[in-house]
């Protein structure tokens, strides 16, 4: 059903939205007629939709307004109106954006984390998050909905999301990290840094966190604590840092949570979503410094990678995610993107092994 009314989608021009909140077993698919471009999002406004954003801050944000949206539940529809032409449809909207660049190398990544930690040394910043992508043959339209699926499975406390139009292009990921949440006057985010190997028989009240990860994450929270000091914030709860799963991988986690009546900040979503990204989990701190860095070593566009991604005043509520663990769906090819943080205490090597663990956990979908 959910494969027929995206063909459906599809032939008729329109883009669409598929996806599955974390802990969550329904999965909601939205059509839009029509896709905006903001400079900003306000989370205030009445436009109900699904935001997809680039990592690069000053690039505009895509929007796709809520025009059909469907609920399902094991398969079965259980909200939303059937369309009487059930027939299907053309292709996803895999052209956009094609770097030249073909992968990069394994070696340039090490020379990178090796720049980032002189960078680091020379006290030009304390932590900055060096990505790369790799290129993977594949025939696209066999399959994908089945794929989104599998990737449900395997990452049941992700969002996971499966996105195509003009404007974005075609991506699909399951990301562990929530950015901004607002629902009933509850304002929420998460740190999320450091990265280990899991497997089922881990002990995650056992786990040893090296220093190294152990600042990583620190550093993370003290940037969103820092952004609550920049608009004067004083009141919020902070729980963690807890270890959590995420596919092949574990992570330190600690949530903030705000009381957004309680502090008569009705407008925190929107302000802390443009203090927040990009984060230091996938930027670097201080921001400006990494960012120009990553901007003008890493050799390709990030392009959505490491961006922000999901639905907004829809059930009058908000939830946004960094767009981590994803990939990008061409015509011939997948391109698969992951990232690593770099401190002072990092190795290259470690760091080219850690973005290849996270770079598995989709990779492994088509084995």
């Amino acid at each position: 059903m959910i494969t027929t009314l995206i063909s459906i989608a599809l032939k008729k021009g329109n883009s669409f939205c598929l996806w599955k909140a974390p802990g969550m077993d329904e999965k909601f698919l939205l059509i839009s007629h029509e896709v905006l471009l903001e400079n900003e999002i306000n989370l205030q406004s009445n436009l109900s939709g699904f935001v997809y954003a680039p990592f690069n801050p000053t690039e505009q944000k895509v929007i796709f307004q809520l025009d059909k949206l469907y609920k399902f539940r094991d398969g079965k529809l259980v909200e939303g109106k059937l369309p009487t032409d059930l027939e299907p449809g053309d292709a996803f909207h895999t052209g956009f954006h094609f770097n030249a660049v073909t992968s990069t190398d394994a070696t340039d990544y090490e020379k990178l984390v090796q720049k980032s930690i002189s960078k680091i040394e020379a006290g030009e910043f304390e932590k900055v998050v060096p990505s790369r992508f790799e290129d993977i043959p594949y025939q696209p339209n066999s399959g994908l909905i089945q794929t989104f699926d599998r990737l449900c499975i395997q990452h049941p406390l992700a969002f996971v999301s499966f996105v195509s139009s003009p404007q974005t292009g075609t991506w699909m990921g399951a990301s562990p990290e929530l950015l901004v949440s607002v629902s009933q006057n509850k304002f929420k985010t998460i740190a999320l840094a450091g990265t280990l190997p899991y497997t089922p028989d881990t002990n995650l009240k056992t786990v040893a966190w090296t220093q190294k990860e152990i600042e990583e994450q620190a550093l993370v929270s003290r940037y969103i604590i820092n952004c609550f000091k920049k608009i004067r914030l004083r009141e919020y709860e902070e729980h963690g840092p807890k270890t959590i799963v995420a596919g092949n991988v574990m992570h330190l986690r600690t949530e903030f949570e705000v009381d957004m009546q309680a502090t008569h900040f009705p407008q925190l979503g929107s302000v802390m979503l443009k203090l927040l990204h990009p984060t230091s989990a996938v930027c670097g701190m201080p921001l400006e410094p990494a960012l120009e860095f990553l901007q003008s070593s890493e050799g390709y566009s990030r392009q959505f990678y490491s961006g922000y991604l999901g639905p907004i005043n829809i059930h009058n509520q908000s939830h946004l995610y960094v767009n981590l663990r994803c990939m990008q769906i061409f015509n011939d090819r997948l391109r698969i993107y992951a990232g690593a943080g770099v401190t002072i205490d990092s190795v290259p090597k470690e760091e080219l092994i850690e973005t290849k663990m996270k770079m598995d956990n989709l990779k492994k979908l088509f084995n």
